[in-house]
């Protein structure tokens, strides 16, 4: 049973703190909207780690945008519909492909530096499912970097804005169904109040539901615990993209090898060496990420091995090293060279596609609570995100959340609110060891290819594993845990109930896409439990 609140608070003695706007998170999503909303209000930012430690530091690939003069929003906004496998939101894919370019010109503005071409232009690349070169990317492969230095730099020189470093968001209080602050740990353990007129859960992602992630480790679904615990709506988390191409070698990481790399020539071989794309769709290399994830999984069974290898040797080496600095000198260190090798790589989780669900000016159903980036359901992305769209959203949606924010009254007087709980003992070892149970789960019954006796195995185990939350968490790799527990019982239910294939989410005992029966989505609240909705705004 998962409560409303996961520590043991009283209101009215902890220490308080005001704000207007409070947001937790510091990757693109959570410093861009710091930045836009500092220019009216006071804002408090809460970063679990430090500002350069978020998933957007490790975003290589680049950002969506329409800047050429061949290009088009409508080319862009099908692109986007046709990845999204039917579920995506109509109106929010018009709102990401028409805003964007203004937004992308405001990151620059904020000191961003894309590369340019030798004419002094912005360099284009292309990824899979774009039918065009409309991603701009930084220092070659390391765009995610370059975002987190331009906004953290701006972000430290507003007076307005406090930047709590090594603070970790626990829960946001609701009174009358409202969202009215958050409560805080700071780094030694203490407990506070932060109220604000509105929150802004910016949390990023959920890749350490998984063992093996291109995510941080700091991507432990906090947003979606904590949301699902404040009675918001959790949607279309069935849908987990996974990256087709995750470096894999004895010793090292799943280290992220860009799709930017298939975009500029990279090809697909099996371990005979045979490029086998061409067998499973038309585009090769450059199918949606499902598709290619599929294709290479299919490969590695075959031949009963662990990975596949992706060979750009036949490109020129100053493309190699110059287009890809930061690919090039990780694997390096590992003695691969991309020049020469060819790179073993095979797929991680990479990316979310459901989350929190908010509107189209980013509020969730919880009033003054809104969601941005990762962690949010926009309806941009549907079943399966097209590559660099998320960078866009972020600020897309991270500039629509500000400009709801601004008409929100003040916040009405904070009642008194205790909270606390009887509570089991905990063993010292207990949330390393779960953690690790959870995410070998996931790989191997919620992962790539499902089915519906490993769904019900790991449902069992994962609602079982939800009877943590009697224990009282202590660190954060507890409160963690915990959201965690949540975002995987949550995922795994609706991956269950969603008996068809559709973009993220494939079932081997229901293979095809079923547009007469699961057009819809799957939406979760603490509250109503599970809900089918039919999607009147989503296009093909």
């Amino acid at each position: 049973m998962i409560p409303r609140y996961i520590v043991d608070f009283d209101l009215h003695a902890l220490p308080r703190m005001k704000t207007k706007v409070a947001i937790v998170g510091a990757g693109i999503a959570g410093l861009y909207t710091a930045l836009q909303a500092s220019e009216y209000a006071d804002v408090v930012l809460i970063s679990k780690k430090g500002l350069d430690d978020s998933n957007t530091r490790w975003a290589q690939g680049g950002i969506a945008a329409v800047t050429a003069t061949s290009d088009s929003p409508a080319l862009h906004r099908q692109d986007t519909l046709i990845a999204g496998a039917g579920l995506c939101s109509y109106d929010a894919v018009e709102v990401l492909v028409n805003e964007g370019p203004d937004r992308l010109k405001e990151l620059i503005a904020y000191g961003t530096e894309f590369d340019r071409d030798e004419h002094g232009q912005y360099a284009l690349t292309q990824e899979g499912a774009h039918s065009k070169r409309r991603i701009l990317h930084a220092n070659g492969d390391a765009t995610g970097a370059e975002i987190v230095r331009a906004l953290s730099a701006r972000v430290m020189e507003q007076p307005n804005i406090t930047v709590l470093e090594h603070h970790f968001a626990i829960d946001v209080v609701t009174q009358d169904d409202e969202c009215v602050g958050v409560i805080v740990r700071k780094p030694d353990g203490e407990i506070f109040f932060l109220e604000a007129d509105a929150t802004v859960l910016a949390t990023g992602g959920a890749g350490q539901l998984y063992r093996y992630t291109t995510n941080p480790e700091i991507a432990t679904a906090d947003g979606i615990g904590i949301a699902y615990r404040a009675g918001a709506r959790i949607k279309d988390v069935e849908f987990i993209q996974f990256h087709p191409t995750a470096l894999y070698y004895p010793g090292a990481p799943r280290f992220l090898i860009s799709e930017a790399v298939r975009g500029e020539g990279a090809v697909l071989r099996n371990t005979n060496g045979e490029r086998f794309m061409d067998k499973y769709h038309p585009q090769k290399e450059l199918a949606p990420r499902d598709v290619v994830v599929r294709a290479i999984v299919a490969e590695m069974e075959k031949a009963n091995v662990s990975h596949v290898f992706l060979d750009i040797t036949h490109e020129s080496p100053d493309l190699i090293r110059h287009r890809f600095p930061t690919i090039y000198q990780f694997c390096l260190q590992y003695g691969l060279d991309m020049v020469t090798d060819w790179i073993p790589v095979a797929p991680a989780c990479h990316y979310i596609m459901g989350g929190v669900e908010t509107d189209l000016h980013g509020e969730t159903s919880t009033r003054r609570l809104f969601a941005c980036g990762e962690a949010s359901c926009t309806g941009v992305h549907g079943a399966n995100r097209l590559a660099s769209n998320s960078l866009s959203e972020a600020v897309v949606f991270g500039h629509r959340i500000v400009r709801r924010i601004k008409e929100l009254p003040p916040l009405p007087q904070v009642r008194p609110l205790r909270v606390a709980f009887e509570r089991s003992g905990r063993r010292a070892s207990q949330t390393k060891e779960q953690r690790i149970k959870l995410q070998k789960l996931m790989l191997r019954y919620v992962s790539v290819k499902r089915e519906e006796k490993g769904l019900l195995k790991a449902l069992e185990e994962l609602e079982r594993m939800a009877q943590l939350y009697e224990d009282e968490p202590v660190e954060r790799e507890d409160f963690e845990l915990l959201n965690l527990v949540s975002a995987a019982v949550l995922t795994t239910r609706a991956a269950l109930l969603r008996e068809e294939s559709r973009g993220g989410h494939y079932r081997n005992d229901f293979p095809d896409k079923d547009d007469l029966i699961w057009r819809k989505h799957l939406v979760q609240s603490i509250r109503a439990g599970v809900q089918e909705e039919s999607g009147n705004n989503d296009v093909e």
